[in-house]
């Protein structure tokens, strides 16, 4: 165990963690020049086009120095903040962290919210300063940042590139020396925490795992600690670029087990893996529960394949534990889920997952949270409100409370005014304003949930110049003025587009969702009214010109009645059409409105 060294990869999004892994692999030889590709721990799609890593990744290398062979097992993780929950997992499963901050750009917010993780579980922070090779790189500057953020001395950190392979050597002599070897003990009962789980077509789940005391043998009968079932181990074994079986793993190891467990629901990640002759007294402490930011529903665009969208989800949630989703109904687009997310991102790249992996074409609805309704009969018992669409009669309604946050926001000093504003735009109420260090501060916030799915997150993200991060916990619901904002489309209600939102907001929403709606939904045959109203008052309205054929095209010279005639005759025919004719909306349109102010 002594030569055993566990650890993670932390930083924000575009720092350059991915690459620097690369250089990882091939410097302890893990992975051939022959197989070597840009990420090659990232195995999506997605996350190569779009450059971003979205799932936690585990490997593990085999290092020599001064004579002695090493194991490192390496686990790489997301950097944007919708996949802070994936990043969780991986900490709670190491002994140290590299710490990586891109020399040319300095640390930025999720940077700051990843260490204070890894802080709090006791991590040994390794601090790196990538991308040295750019001409706009700020090495004295950016180094002084990451002394006065961790507290370690100039020398700690390691200037290395990614791209140029510069200061790998060093990264990993610092794995070996600074790191701690795990404790733990391969003769006590078996006790090893699930930090991921992937769903493979022929072989069911694969659960990974993290041992910490005791060891797992192959063929031996396990028990998971809070599902309380038991399997066999049919295979276990370690991480390499592929599955390596053993015929045992123990203590201080990643690695993975298959059991051929068939049911998304029997693999919580965050559970104990014990034996069933010798179970551990209790199971290891996981990491906190996912939050949901975001509630929309997603159904499919025929509802004849609900049940296969049910099924896609389910293996979806084995890859992605952080999505959570039940089953709704809506009055325009049959069955589907409501689903919650941890942010738009998240929301985006779960759409994009379902299109890609499953051939699911699917809708989104506008995103939204749960409210009650107190009606007049019975003021004392509360209507949960999911979908706007389920409010009831506003006459019988008596008032609505929304659930409320408070929200904190970890800033730098310069940008206090622009998140202030942001925040009060958003009907939040400022509550404590503490400042961290010189050009730090903490705003803490009141404000409703509902102002913070839309875009409350990107927006902040632009005015600090990606420099906040934002964390928040439910207090309760509160009364609120709120009003239901219908769309409708030549005359017919989209209950897909309704929204619950504030009296005093409910104009402008109505006005810039129409506008949107106008470019984005294709020209007919026939003119649409796109308007948007509050019950039978309608408050904005667009209208999308039809197209128009030039009937009167073969006509050259003679009397103009004959036009006449022609013209007539199509303004009898647009007006039948306009009657029948429906308006499809493209998925493009349900999107579109989540982001109203770019």
């Amino acid at each position: 165990m002594k030569n055993i060294r566990n650890f993670c990869i932390i930083a924000h999004i575009d720092h350059g963690k991915s690459t620097l892994a690369d250089r990882l692999l091939q410097t302890t030889g893990t992975i051939s020049d022959r197989d070597m590709k840009e990420q090659a721990l990232d195995d999506m799609d997605i996350e190569r086009e779009r450059g971003i890593t979205i799932k936690s990744h585990a490997i593990q290398m085999n290092y020599k120095q001064d004579g002695e062979e090493y194991i490192l097992n390496l686990i790489d993780t997301p950097g944007h903040v919708d996949f802070s929950y994936e990043v969780s997992r991986s900490i709670a499963s190491c002994e140290g962290a590299l710490l990586i901050v891109d020399a040319s750009q300095g640390i930025e917010a999720q940077t700051i919210s990843n260490l204070y993780l890894a802080l709090e579980h006791d991590l040994e922070i390794i601090p790196i300063l990538n991308k040295m090779d750019l001409p706009g790189a700020e090495p004295e500057a950016v180094t002084d940042q990451i002394v006065e953020l961790i507290g370690c001395s100039p020398d700690d950190v390691i200037p290395a590139s990614g791209k140029t392979g510069l200061g790998v050597d060093k990264i990993l002599e610092a794995i070996v020396s600074r790191i701690p070897a795990p404790v733990g003990d391969p003769n006590a009962p078996l006790q090893a925490m699930i930090f991921d789980s992937v769903f493979n077509p022929f072989r069911g789940i694969i659960a990974y795992y993290r041992i910490l005391n005791g060891t797992l043998k192959k063929g031996e009968k396990i028990r998971f600690f809070n599902t309380g079932k038991d399997y066999h181990a049919d295979e276990i074994g370690i991480l390499k670029m592929d599955l390596v079986p053993k015929q045992f793993v123990s203590a201080g190891d990643v690695g993975y087990i298959i059991s051929g467990i068939k049911q998304a629901k029997e693999v919580k990640v965050g559970d104990t893996i014990t034996n069933v002759a010798n179970p551990c007294k209790e199971a290891v402490k996981g990491f906190e529960d996912v939050k949901p930011m975001v509630f929309a529903g997603i159904y499919p665009v025929d509802t004849d394949d609900f049940e296969e969208l049910r099924y896609s989800m389910e293996k979806l949630q084995l890859n992605d534990s952080s999505l959570v989703f039940e089953p709704e109904s809506s009055a325009a687009l049959g069955f589907g889920f409501r689903c919650g997310f941890l942010g738009m991102l998240h929301m985006e790249i779960i759409q994009e997952r379902l299109e890609r992996e499953f051939n699911m074409t699917v809708i989104t609805t506008v995103p939204n949270v749960s409210y009650f309704a107190y009606m007049r009969k019975t003021p004392d018992v509360p209507v949960t409100i999911n979908n706007p669409s389920e409010l009831p009669d506003p006459a019988a309604v008596e008032f609505i409370e929304e659930p409320y946050i408070k929200a904190q926001v970890i800033t730098k000093s310069d940008f206090v005014g622009q998140v202030m504003t942001l925040c009060v735009e958003k009907r939040g109420e400022l509550k404590n304003q503490v400042y961290l260090t010189q050009d730090r501060v903490e705003i803490t916030f009141e404000m409703p949930l509902a102002e913070i799915v839309f875009d409350f997150y990107d927006r902040l993200k632009s005015v600090s110049k990606g420099y906040a991060s934002f964390d928040y916990f439910p207090i309760g619901y509160r009364r609120s003025d709120l009003v239901k904002l219908d769309i409708l489309l030549n005359h017919e209600q989209v209950d897909a587009l309704s929204a619950l939102v504030h009296r005093s907001n409910a104009f402008d929403l109505g006005k810039k969702i129409c506008v949107k709606l106008r470019e984005l939904i294709p020209r007919q045959q026939f003119e649409i009214p796109i308007q948007a109203a509050i019950g039978a008052k309608v408050v904005a309205r667009e209208t999308i010109k039809a197209l128009r054929k030039d009937v009167t095209a073969k006509c050259y010279g003679g009397d103009i009645s004959r036009k006449r005639k022609l013209l007539e005759k199509q303004k009898q025919g647009k007006k039948r059409m306009r009657q029948v004719g429906r308006v499809e909306v493209p998925q493009e349109a349900f999107l579109a409105v989540l982001k109203l102010n770019d």
